[in-house]
């Protein structure tokens, strides 16, 4: 015990180590998850032991969190602003006013205090962010000594992990067990029927194919059908969702411009879609064994989206608008938006700051790339552009305004919320500067808030008991009752008067709700990333949305 007491470093990163590995366990489908994990651990070691952490140590990580938090949200966050996402965002609203007005209801009728009421809405939102958002509107509050302010920043931390443990399971089973049911669907049928409207005329997918990315593949063919058909009428034939990327006649090999004319005996290679190729290959001839001189090498490459005019567009129209694509032979392969990676189907809407996956003919690579954006170089964080942009958000959270004469700021956290969502969305418009790789942002993300979470429980350690004694009943009811009630209403809502498609709706709900957990339960249930698309909407909305909702609660209370 004294040696932790004398050095909290050694404590912390105990809590990292052990935390992490509590959080691997597995129940079913459940996992605690390391976040959860470091808390439960550090509130055991700091009940145990007295251990003071440096509150700029809690400062310095949880601004480093929430600024790649909303750095990795922010091109999504903004380009879901219009139309489109309306009723998604409707999704994101009914979350945000169901735990406030449910955290205000618990504080009143129970009368409990700040700490804990703000401990109940982040546990209850499986939202991590808010622990620290509210902790520090808690310390802002007038009239309250440091004791008292210690107090309930450490009521903030215990509410949160029992409560967080309860929303966890109940988001976890409800999504992918119970919704499905009420819905009257079978979760992978439907994930797989709706892939196949998606696709369009692509048909379902090959069994050795994956859902995220289907295989693009080359064959060679023997002229036996084709005889008098050009390159041009064969490839428009098949609309373009194949090309002739090589012709060997005789001894030569010959440039497979359209107006080429095949013969008895030549030997084509297609490339596209497994199953394009196969069916464009029946009109062609049997097929052949792999043929020295017609073998030209595909080449890969990664595109952040930059252009406005591709912004927005859904890929089917992008390749349409574009027929560099089918004549040059380069197909989407795969799509990721920040961290996530999503289906590259026909119907998959493409926005400012994604990074899309090309793969097809040297020559035609560069002919495309001018057309939707440049080359993504994310090797090396632009440390220049992160430090202004912390800067800049810690600036942002020490205005204070005034309403109705209680003093209101955003505070390091909201500030560095804010300014991570702008620079992040500004470095998707420009992406010649301003790098932040995802790993790197992901790891900077789970590190700062793992610091962050465990030196909140080794401070809060011996509040924790004398809360679960006064309120342990309520805490899981709170964190059950605060998952059913706004994923039930925006079921209703987005089946009923919003008419979202029911793998799409399952997962915005886990999106809403800020759960890796759930969608990640929800996809292994459809055995498909379908629902990925409705959850990475609301997902960015509501990472922005949830954590601002702990300085409102902590408003409102304490005034």
């Amino acid at each position: 015990m004294g040696v932790l007491s004398d050095h909290p470093e050694l404590a912390l990163f105990l809590c990292l180590a052990v935390g992490y590995l509590v959080g691997k366990l597995r129940v079913g489908p459940i996992t605690l998850g390391g976040i959860c994990g470091t808390l439960i651990v550090s509130l055991l070691l700091g009940a145990w032991a007295k251990i003071q952490i440096d509150a700029d140590v809690k400062t310095i990580f949880f601004a480093l969190f929430i600024f790649a938090l909303g750095y990795l949200a922010g091109p999504q966050f903004f380009a879901n602003l219009n139309r489109k996402s309306l009723r998604f965002f409707t999704l994101c609203l009914i979350e945000l006013v169901s735990v406030l007005a449910l955290a205000y209801f618990l504080a009143k009728a129970f009368d409990l205090d700040v700490g804990t009421a703000s401990g109940i809405l982040a546990g209850a939102a499986t939202e991590s962010a808010v622990v620290g958002t509210a902790s520090e509107a808690i310390g802002k509050l007038p009239g309250l000594s440091a004791d008292q302010i210690e107090t309930y920043q450490g009521h903030v931390a215990t509410a949160y992990t029992v409560c967080y443990l309860f929303g966890l399971v109940t988001i976890v089973i409800y999504t992918s067990q119970i919704m499905p049911m009420l819905l009257r669907i079978n979760l992978r049928d439907a994930s797989r029927d709706l892939w196949e409207r998606m696709r369009g005329s692509g048909g379902g997918l090959e069994g050795d194919e994956r859902e995220a990315l289907p295989g693009l593949v080359g064959r060679t063919y023997l002229v036996t059908l084709a005889d008098g058909r050009t390159v041009g009428n064969l490839e428009s034939d098949f609309g373009g969702r194949v090309t002739v990327e090589a012709v060997k006649r005789g001894s030569k090999t010959l440039e497979p411009y359209p107006d080429l004319e095949l013969t008895l005996s030549d030997l084509v290679l297609l490339v596209g879609r497994r199953a394009n190729t196969i069916e464009a290959g029946r009109a062609i001839g049997p097929e052949t064994p792999g043929i020295p001189g017609v073998d030209t090498p595909l080449a890969t490459s990664q595109i952040a989206v930059t252009k406005a005019t591709v912004s927005g567009q859904t890929i089917d129209r992008i390749v349409r608008e574009h027929p560099e694509f089918s004549r040059s032979g380069v197909y989407v392969t795969e799509v990721l938006r920040g961290d996530q990676t999503l289906p590259a189907t026909p119907d998959t809407v493409i926005q400012r700051g994604d990074v899309v996956t090309l793969v097809g003919a040297r020559s035609g690579l560069s002919r495309i790339v001018a057309k939707i954006g440049t080359v993504a170089k994310n090797d090396a964080t632009d440390f220049i552009y992160l430090g202004f942009g912390i800067a800049a958000g810690s600036l942002l959270g020490q205005i204070v305004v005034r309403f109705g004469g209680v003093p209101l700021s955003l505070g390091t956290g909201g500030g560095c919320l804010i300014s991570g969502l702008l620079f992040g969305w500004f470095r998707s418009r420009r992406q010649t500067f301003g790098a932040f790789p995802p790993q790197a942002a992901t790891t900077i993300k789970d590190m700062g808030l793992a610091v962050f979470i465990a030196c909140t429980g080794l401070t809060s350690g011996p509040q924790a008991w004398p809360l679960l004694k006064e309120y342990g009943a309520l805490l899981p009811f709170a964190g059950i009752a605060m998952v059913l009630v706004p994923a039930t209403l925006s079921l209703f809502v987005g089946r009923k008067l919003l008419g979202i498609e029911p793998p799409l709706l399952i997962g915005a709900i886990a999106g809403q709700q800020c759960s890796t957990p759930a969608i990640t339960s929800v996809t292994q249930v459809a055995q498909s990333s379908v629902p990925m698309l409705g959850y990475t909407i609301t997902y960015a909305l509501s990472n922005f949305l949830l954590p601002l909702t702990g300085p409102i609660l902590v408003g409102i209370l304490g005034a």
